[in-house]
């Protein structure tokens, strides 16, 4: 995790005259365009929604956690823009580029892995809660989380640093059932197994039966990094556009409410899909602006073919398959629960090994010798790509001498730059 977190766009409002200069410096876009342009006035975007009165400790808590988690933003403008009134829940669907759909009993564990895992191809699996007695059918409805785990604190954001930003779920249970924000606090847990009060919810689904590769699960659970989330998404939040870390495949379950996803695959390329070029200046970075803005925009400006993005809604008991490398976002059109993993395979290993090679040093290392013991023609393989890419690992001692040497070129680059400085200042 980042030891800093990237804070996002700051969506303060902009003078008159920066407005004009936006308005200029889009000239050029088309009628359709400016069409959803958002208007740059000191009034909300949508007819704004009262602002919900928490009952005291909770109005104090969420407002901590919103201040620690948009340090951009203050806390009473998180419903700056007016979402809340807004159709933004109820936007068409776009399927002409359908997802393809299987129900688990007519999908084979080696059907899953020719026709979507070993190709990368995604894939909606419908009814395996209920096919594999998941405990979280009957125990995760939004009434039934609160009585079980009122008193326990999970995660819901993080501030600049990347520190973990916890809520008691009876606090965020009430933020969920009032909260009238563009973009709200959203529970996404990856410790809940860490913890007793949280570790039942462990019992109450199984990873399914197309996913039963965990090849990091080799260095430990320690080790590893986080793979698996609790997910509490009040409806108007999501995560924007990202790739899963190191290369790895995912599922995901939903059990409560609907979702919306849209998904790009690997080789559209990350300045198409991200639409930073279509951005206003005052335009947030969430996945609300995302799907209300951002994708309507992109897909006017490039033809289907070209972006190839799959759209569609997910449903309480489908699980969905994302492979690595793909693009994706996802907006929650209702409150909603949902379990979610991350994998690496036999399947995606070359690019997950390539990834965490190079992201994950130390790790790597271990993890190769774990594979020699458990999975030889695995370390094979590995050991067969790095002397491909001609990719030397890491080694403590080599470590030592690399950073060494970097210290001496550094202090060599800063003597270099000042020169540069002395440079300039004479030129000037």
């Amino acid at each position: 995790m980042h030891s800093k977190k990237k804070l996002r766009r700051s969506p303060s409002i902009t003078s008159s005259s920066d407005s004009s200069d936006s308005s200029s410096s889009t000239s050029s876009s088309s009628s359709d365009e400016d069409s959803d342009a958002y208007n740059n006035s000191n009034g909300p975007r949508f007819p704004l929604v009262p602002a919900p009165i928490y009952p005291t400790k909770v109005e104090r808590v969420v407002y901590n956690a919103k201040k620690k988690h948009r340090s951009d933003i203050k806390p009473e403008r998180w419903n700056r823009e007016g979402f809340a009134g807004s159709n933004v829940c109820d936007l068409p669907l776009d399927e002409s580029n359908p997802i393809k759909r299987e129900h688990c009993s007519e999908l084979t564990v080696k059907r899953f892995i020719d026709e979507y895992e070993r190709p990368a191809v995604p894939v909606v699996i419908d009814g395996v809660p209920e096919s594999d007695g998941w405990g979280a059918v009957k125990n995760w409805s939004l009434k039934k989380l609160r009585k079980n785990y009122k008193r326990v604190e999970l995660k819901c954001g993080e501030d600049d640093y990347g520190k973990t930003i916890r809520m008691k779920f009876k606090y965020f249970m009430t933020y969920l059932n009032l909260q009238t924000d563009d973009s709200p606090l959203y529970i996404f847990d990856s410790t809940f197994d860490d913890h007793k009060d949280t570790k039942p919810l462990l019992d109450d689904y199984k990873v399914p039966k197309y996913f039963p590769e965990d090849l990091f699960s080799l260095v430990g659970e320690d080790r590893r990094p986080p793979y698996r989330w609790f997910l509490v998404g009040p409806k108007r939040s999501g995560t924007t556009l990202h790739l899963d870390p190191l290369g790895t495949s995912a599922w995901n379950t939903l059990i409560v409410g609907r979702k919306r996803w849209v998904l790009f695959p690997p080789h559209v390329p990350k300045n198409l899909v991200n639409g930073k070029k279509h951005v206003r200046g005052d335009e947030d970075d969430e996945a609300v602006n995302y799907f209300m803005d951002l994708l309507p925009r992109l897909k006017r400006a490039s033809p289907p073919e070209t972006l190839q993005c799959i759209e569609f809604m997910q449903y309480p008991g489908e699980t969905v398959f994302i492979p690595g490398g793909w693009w994706h976002a996802v907006f929650n059109v209702d409150d909603t629960v949902a379990v979610t993993q991350n994998f690496c395979s036999s399947q995606n290993f070359p690019a997950v090994w390539r990834k965490t090679r190079s992201g994950r040093k130390r790790m790597a290392v271990k993890w190769l010798k774990k594979l020699e013991t458990h999975n030889p023609d695995l370390a094979a393989l590995a050991t067969e790509l790095n002397q491909k890419d001609k990719y030397i690992m890491y080694s403590k001692e080599r470590d030592s001498r690399k950073s060494s040497s970097s210290s001496s070129q550094k202090r060599k680059k800063k003597s270099n730059d000042r020169d540069d400085e002395l440079e300039e200042s004479s030129r000037d």
